[in-house]
C-alpha cells in the first residue's frame, strides 16, 4: 500500500511538473546592452527546441513567405538605427515540401540584435511582434512571440549606477551566508501556522512507526534528513525550473483537490470508517528486513510537508532563491535551501534526541484509539481548507465564508461531544472507572473538549462577519461572505473616517468584480480604495501626487491573510494607507485571466512566458525587487522607480508599530522628490 502511494504521489508531481512547462517550439528571451551615449543593442535570442528548424529572417522568395520576420512598432521607427543583425550558425538545404526551395534554419541558437539610439531624456519603450516560422518533422508551422523593453537615456546616471552596485552587492553572498540566512529562515518558518497544522499528522506517523527508542530516534532523524533533502532538491532545481513553478503547483486546484482527497481518506479512516493495513505478506517481510521498507513512508509525509506548508513557507523560499547567485554561483540556491530545510527540520530533530517525547505517546490503552479519533477530525477540519482553495482557484462560490464556518463549528462541536464521551466510534473502548465502578472524564480529555468546544463558540460570531483573526490565515476571505452585520455608523475605535477618498476621482477598473472578493476588512470598514491593475495605479498617484504602495499578495496566500488581520486595522497603519498612498493588489495567482495575445511575452527573470494577469504581476516583482514571496509590500513613486530597496514582507515577530514606521520613512523619501 505505501508503494502504491509513494509511486501514485510521485506519477502525479511528475505529471504536473510535465504539464506545467511551456511546451513552445522555440524559447526567446531579451536583453539590452547600453553602448553608451544613447546608444543600446537590442539582443533577441531564439532557443529551438530539439526536432525543430527555426527559418532565418532571409527570404526564401517572393512565393514562399515563410522566412521569419520582425515587425516594430510604428511608434518606435524614429528610435531605431540600421538595420536588424542576425547572428548565428544558419544551414541551408533544398526542403521538398517547400517544392524543393532553399530554406535557410538554425537547429541551435539564433540571435538578432537592432541598434536604439535615444537623445538625452528620452524613455521610450521598444516593442515588436516575431511571427517566426519553423519546421517540425515534414510539417511547416508558425507562431508569433511579442517583445517588449523599456530604453531610456540620461545623461547623469550616477543614481541608477549606484543603486545597482548596491542591489549586487547584496545579491552576491558566499554560500555560508546563504546556508546562514537558509537555517534562520527554516526556524521561523517553523512557526507558520502551515508547518504548526500539521504536527497532529506527523505525530501520528511516528505513533504507528516507533516500537523502541531507537526505533523513534531513527524515524525522526530519517524525517527530518528527508526534508533538508527534499528542501536541497528544490534548490538545485532552481536554476532550470520557472521561479512561478513551485508556487503555481501550492495553488494549482488539482493539486488542492488531490490533498482534500488525500486528508479526507485518512480522517474518515481515522475515525474508524475503514483501516488502511499492509497486506500481512507485506508486513512479514518488512519485520524480516528491520522495517527498512518503512523509510518511503516517512519520506512521503516529509514530501507532504514540504508542499502542503508551501503556502507559508514560500515566502522564505522565494528570498533565499532570490539572493542566491552571483559569487556563489549554483551551489548559492542548494547551500540556502539545505540550510532552510535544516532550519525547518532541527525541532525535529531535537525530538529523536529526547526519544521519551515518542515513547510515552506509545504506550498501550483505549487513549490511543482517542487520540487517533482526534487527529481525524483535525484531518477533516484541514481537507476543507484545501477543498476551499480548489473553490477559490475555480471562482465556484460554494464554500463561501459562513459555510466554512458553519462546518468548522460542527466539526470542532463533535470533537468536544466525542472527548466528552457523548459520541462513540467502531473502535473506542471505555472510559476508565473510579473506585465506585462509574465512568469519569480524564482530566486531559475534559481540557481538550473544553478547547474544543471554546474553538467552535469563537467561530460563531465569524457567521455574522467577525474578523476571526486568531484563524484568518485559513478562512475563506471576507469578500466570499455573502453577509456582514456590523453598524455603518458605530464601527471599530480602529476605524477612522470614512469620507469618501480622494482616489475615487479615479476609481479602479480592472479585475475589480473578480479580486474585490478579497479585500481585506479592515479596507471595506475604512472605505479604503484599493486598485488591482499596476497602470490604473500609476495613472491615480500622478493624478493624487501619492507614492504607490504595492501590494504583492495572492488569492491562497495565508501569510497573506495573517499579515492584513493583524496589521491593516491598526488605526495609525490604515490612516496612513488610505490618506497618503495609493494602494494596489496584485495577485500573483490570479490566473483566471489571461492576457491579450499583444501583452503576452517571454519573462527572463521568471524564465517562462508570462500568459495571465498573475504571471505579469510576479514578473513585475521579480523586476523590482528580484523576490517572489507574498506579502511583500513595495513603494514605487508616479514612474514606478523603487522608493526604497526591496520589499516589507511577513514577519511575525513584527508588528503594526514597525509597519507605520516604514510608512513614515516612505514618505519621507518621496516628499524629498518632490
Amino acid at each position: 500500500m505505501i508503494k502504491h502511494i509513494v509511486l501514485s504521489g510521485l506519477s502525479f508531481f511528475i505529471l504536473l511538473a510535465i504539464t506545467a512547462q511551456d511546451q513552445q517550439p522555440v524559447q526567446f528571451s531579451f536583453s539590452k546592452e547600453e553602448k553608451g551615449k544613447g546608444e543600446f543593442i537590442l539582443h533577441i535570442a531564439a532557443k529551438p527546441s530539439p526536432g525543430i528548424k527555426l527559418f532565418s529572417i532571409k527570404k526564401i522568395s517572393a512565393e514562399l513567405p515563410v522566412n521569419t520576420a520582425i515587425q516594430f512598432d510604428s511608434t518606435v521607427q524614429n528610435y531605431l538605427a540600421d538595420s536588424i543583425v542576425e547572428k548565428g550558425h544558419m544551414q541551408t538545404k533544398n526542403d521538398a515540401a517547400l517544392n524543393n526551395a532553399a530554406i535557410h534554419f538554425y537547429t541551435d541558437s539564433v540571435e538578432w540584435l537592432q541598434k536604439v539610439k535615444l537623445n538625452s531624456g528620452d524613455s521610450i519603450r521598444i516593442k515588436a511582434n516575431i511571427n517566426y516560422y519553423y519546421e517540425k518533422g515534414e510539417s511547416v508551422e508558425s507562431a508569433d512571440q511579442t517583445v517588449s523593453m523599456q530604453f531610456e537615456y540620461k545623461e547623469n546616471t550616477s543614481d541608477v549606477k549606484t543603486a545597482v552596485v548596491a542591489d549586487e552587492g547584496f545579491a552576491n553572498k558566499s554560500w555560508i551566508i546563504l546556508l546562514m540566512l537558509g537555517m534562520g529562515a527554516g526556524l521561523l518558518a517553523f512557526i507558520t501556522p502551515c508547518v504548526y497544522a500539521l504536527v497532529p499528522v506527523t505525530v501520528s506517523l511516528f505513533l504507528k512507526r516507533s516500537k523502541t527508542p531507537l526505533q523513534g530516534r531513527k524515524n525522526v532523524l530519517f524525517y527530518a534528513v528527508s526534508i533538508i533533502l527534499i528542501y536541497s532538491a528544490i534548490g538545485a532545481l532552481a536554476s532550470v525550473v520557472p521561479k512561478t513553478f513551485w508556487n503555481n503547483l501550492s495553488t494549482h486546484w488539482i493539486f488542492n483537490l488531490f490533498l482534500f482527497l488525500m486528508f479526507l481518506v485518512f480522517g474518515l479512516s481515522f475515525l474508524g470508517a475503514f483501516d488502511i493495513n499492509l497486506p500481512s505478506s507485506w508486513a512479514n517481510r518488512l519485520d524480516s528486513k528491520s522495517n527498512s521498507n518503512s523509510y518511503p513512508g516517512i519520506f512521503f509525509m516529509a514530501f507532504t510537508l514540504v508542499v502542503v506548508s508551501f503556502s507559508c513557507t514560500g515566502n522564505f523560499v522565494a528570498s533565499i532563491l532570490g539572493l542566491a547567485g552571483g559569487k556563489a554561483g549554483n551551489l548559492g540556491p542548494v547551500s540556502g535551501m539545505f540550510g532552510f530545510g535544516f532550519g525547518l527540520a532541527f525541532p525535529f530533530i531535537i525530538f529523536a534526541f529526547f526519544p521519551r517525547l515518542l515513547t510515552v505517546l506509545t504506550k498501550s490503552g483505549g487513549w490511543q484509539n482517542a487520540l487517533k479519533v482526534t487527529l481525524g477530525f483535525v484531518e477533516l477540519a484541514f481537507a476543507l481548507k484545501f477543498l476551499s482553495n480548489v473553490d477559490v482557484a475555480k471562482n465556484l462560490r460554494i464554500l463561501d465564508r459562513e459555510v466554512f464556518i458553519v462546518l468548522w463549528v460542527v466539526i470542532f462541536s463533535l470533537l468536544g461531544f466525542y472527548l466528552l464521551g457523548k459520541l462513540t466510534f467502531k473502535h473506542d473502548s471505555e472510559l476508565p472507572k473510579n473506585d465506585w465502578g462509574l465512568q469519569y472524564i480524564p482530566i486531559p480529555r475534559l481540557m481538550l473538549a473544553i478547547a474544543s468546544f471554546a474553538f467552535s463558540v469563537y467561530l460563531i460570531p465569524g457567521l455574522w462577519g467577525a474578523p476571526l483573526n486568531a484563524v484568518s490565515a485559513f478562512v475563506p476571505a471576507m469578500g466570499t461572505q455573502d453577509f456582514i452585520l456590523y453598524n455603518q455608523t458605530e464601527k471599530s475605535a480602529l476605524t477612522i473616517d470614512n469620507s469618501q477618498p480622494a482616489s475615487a476621482a479615479l476609481p479602479p477598473v480592472k479585475y475589480v468584480k473578480r479580486l474585490s472578493n478579497y479585500e481585506p476588512l479592515a479596507a471595506k470598514q475604512n472605505n479604503l480604495t484599493i486598485y488591482y491593475d499596476y497602470k490604473e495605479a500609476l495613472a491615480a498617484s500622478k493624478l493624487l501626487h501619492k507614492p504607490v504602495m504595492i501590494d504583492f499578495t495572492g488569492i491562497q496566500c495565508v501569510n497573506c491573510r495573517k499579515f492584513e488581520a493583524s496589521i491593516w486595522p491598526d488605526k495609525e497603519v490604515i490612516s496612513k494607507m488610505k490618506n497618503d498612498f495609493v494602494v494596489v493588489s496584485l495577485f500573483s495567482d490570479y490566473d483566471d485571466e489571461e492576457l491579450p495575445d499583444n501583452e503576452k511575452f517571454f519573462s527572463k527573470v521568471l524564465n517562462g512566458q508570462v500568459v495571465t494577469v498573475g504571471d505579469r504581476n510576479e514578473d513585475l516583482q521579480q523586476q523590482l525587487i528580484q523576490a517572489s514571496g507574498q506579502p511583500n509590500y513595495v513603494f514605487v513613486d508616479s514612474e514606478g522607480k523603487l522608493l526604497v530597496p526591496g520589499g516589507y514582507g511577513y514577519d511575525p515577530t513584527k508588528g503594526a508599530k514597525e509597519f507605520a514606521a516604514h510608512l513614515d520613512k516612505v514618505l519621507g523619501i518621496y516628499k524629498k522628490q518632490l
